[in-house]
């Protein structure tokens, strides 16, 4: 901490530049638990370094994505519960770039705020250190931002971004995708961070005890189903790629089944999913009922308990169901490919 580093006037006008000390402080713990063998940087710098590891990769590709957490922010603001979100962040990135193959190799954040407070800066930070001891990254930067006057004073936004790197020859194209392939599942653990403006508007959460149990959540409370965070699937994924050949993977996020699977599939074939076979969630089911949604509104907007799903030959998909189990996921099938223009049929 910078001790000779204070302004007076900067503090009256809003922002404390010594709380932005003491955070990077009590975070540096959380940060130590994800560094990797390629960082080459402590926290503090103007940037973070990283050296590639290229052994065994004749042509890499880096491949980066960037995202937020949207407004399931306002849960954590509301149950003043903010050590998970951070998950949720690295989630939304690690799972888009392992669509295309790539390994996650580091992830940045940033966090605009309207006061620092470093006690909830640090429970932030930690959960994006969760995530990305999850993921197998290394947090080697980030920013946090107080901004008094655009943001109400104990309210933030929160993105991230990553990179990973791939054999350009082990690049997932879905060009290899023939009809009679067979879609996989790998189970959500809820919500995740999609959809979360309909759900506010469904359950009030604003004027609703996000607290009390609820029977058709399991006694679970309404808040705590909420803010269960996003799972990472980079670990099973990369499993799965070392022994089968996997053609496509998906990753269920904003815009549900309809938006998202076909991105796995090439033009002139169709995921033929069996609504039946989708084990859909009992929150899932609670919106539904309480927001008299319907039920291709819900598939075209939330995971329906599906967070990512990938495609293999019919002939390793036991295979790869016993190499996904093995990772601790609870793999199915979801369908099958065919041919036809609609990319996607629910039947």
């Amino acid at each position: 901490m910078n001790e000779f580093s204070k302004s007076e006037a900067y503090a009256a006008a809003g922002v404390d530049i010594t709380a932005g000390y003491r955070a990077v402080e009590l975070m540096k713990r959380h940060i130590a638990r994800t560094v990797t063998p390629g960082v080459c940087s402590d926290v503090g710098g103007f940037g973070g370094l990283f050296e590639l590891d290229l052994t065994g990769i004749r042509r890499p590709v880096l491949v980066s994505g960037t995202d937020g957490v949207g407004t399931k922010l306002k849960l954590a603001f509301l149950m003043d519960k903010h050590d998970t979100v951070g998950v949720d962040c690295v989630a939304m990135c690690v799972n888009d770039i392992i669509c295309c193959g790539a390994k996650p190799l580091f992830f940045l954040d940033y966090i605009a705020c309207g006061r620092n407070v470093p006690e909830r800066i640090e429970q932030i930070v930690k959960g994006v250190c969760d995530g990305c001891v999850q993921a197998g990254c290394a947090l080697i930067g980030g920013e946090t931002a107080e901004m008094p006057g655009f943001y109400p004073e104990n309210e933030y936004d929160l993105a991230g971004y990553s990179t990973g790197v791939v054999d350009r020859d082990r690049i997932l194209n879905n060009a290899e995708t023939e009809p009679g392939d067979v879609v996989i599942a790998l189970p959500s653990s809820g919500v995740h961070s999609n959809g979360f403006s309909l759900v506010r508007k469904v359950f009030d959460v604003e004027h609703t005890d996000l607290t009390a149990p609820v029977e058709a959540l399991g006694g679970k409370s309404l808040g705590e189903m909420l803010l269960t965070p996003t799972r990472i699937y980079v670990m099973p994924v990369l499993a799965l790629m070392e022994k089968i050949r996997v053609k496509g993977v998906s990753h269920i996020t904003g815009g549900g089944f309809y938006e998202n699977i076909p991105r796995m599939i090439p033009e002139g074939l169709c995921a033929r999913i069996r609504e039946k076979d989708v084990r859909v969630l009992p929150i899932f089911d609670l919106i539904e009922r309480v927001g008299g949604v319907s039920r291709r509104d819900m598939f075209n907007t939330f995971n329906m308990g599906v967070g990512m799903c990938l495609t293999v030959s019919a002939k390793d998909a036991d295979a790869a169901l016993a190499v996904l189990r093995e990772q601790g996921e609870d793999a199915y099938v979801l369908g099958e490919i065919v041919r036809g223009e609609r990319r996607i049929e629910l039947c």
